[in-house]
């Protein structure tokens, strides 16, 4: 049995005031970097009152900051924190110079990312100066089941995660999302005989990508390799020997980090 304490106690599983200031932290993303107290309090569902002394402590350990016009934004401290994970700034750094080339040769957005609480998360992203939309943002986070790196990574995902997102209502973002999980199961089937994804104007209208794995010694898939193409332009055929030669040489050059081992 538990408590209602409006004024910051533990008021249930998941509102403890840990998990409030996460929810405020949370709320930061690429395509919102700045927010009031107020927008705060709205969107992380707390009274004002609650918002403002759990932002302040933020605020007095870094993690936030607040300007002069009573904006906050995410502080320092806690990008000195994130910079700390070695396994994920390992595994971009250990990327990139692949990336770079790769990028060079097909001339089409190209991005690094990894699973992250049912979601596809950015590490990195490649910007080619064509005039395909490219929706992925650094640190921003994009639907499993309907882009490329999403749809690659779950097929290589256990049985059991994926049986979760399968069970979950998928939401459409367009007329080609996928939204049937026995549609999605076959797709996923597909994605691991041909061992690429392909998901064009699932979320994008205008668009399409293309993935394939990044693993590591032990043979897991780690994150997904992928790039991003207008569908007018029929690319998949020619990029795709160049993405997989990529991935294939970050594999190579991730299993001589025995850090960025899933298995470690």
């Amino acid at each position: 049995m538990t408590c209602c304490d409006r004024g910051g106690g533990v008021t249930g599983k998941g509102n403890s005031v840990l998990h409030r200031a996460f929810r405020i932290l949370k709320l930061f993303d690429p395509a919102r970097v700045e927010m009031s107290l107020t927008e705060i309090a709205w969107a992380a569902d707390l009274p004002l009152p609650t918002a403002y002394r759990i932002t302040r402590e933020l605020v007095d350990l870094g993690l936030l900051e607040r300007n002069e016009q009573k904006v906050y934004r995410i502080g320092t401290s806690l990008w000195e924190i994130g910079v700390r994970s070695s396994h994920v700034l390992r595994l971009r750094e250990v990327a990139m110079p692949f990336m770079e080339d790769l990028q060079v040769a097909v001339r089409q957005h190209t991005s690094l990312s990894i699973l992250a609480a049912g979601e596809v998360l950015v590490l990195e992203r490649l910007a080619s100066h064509n005039e395909v939309p490219n929706i992925s943002q650094i640190g921003g986070r994009l639907p499993i089941h309907a882009t490329s790196p999403g749809l690659l990574m779950l097929a290589y995902s256990d049985p059991e995660f994926q049986e979760s997102i399968l069970a979950r209502p998928l939401r459409r973002y367009t007329d080609r999302t996928v939204t049937s999980s026995a549609e999605l199961r076959t797709i996923l089937a597909e994605v691991r005989a041909r061992r690429y994804a392909v998901a064009d104007g699932t979320i994008n209208p205008l668009g399409g990508g293309v993935a394939t794995a990044i693993r590591d010694r032990a043979d897991n898939v780690i994150a997904a390799l992928s790039i991003t193409y207008g569908l007018d332009e029929p690319v998949v055929q020619s990029v795709l020997p160049a993405l997989v030669a990529t991935a294939r040489s970050i594999s190579r050059a991730v299993s001589a980090q025995p850090q960025l081992s899933q298995s470690d």
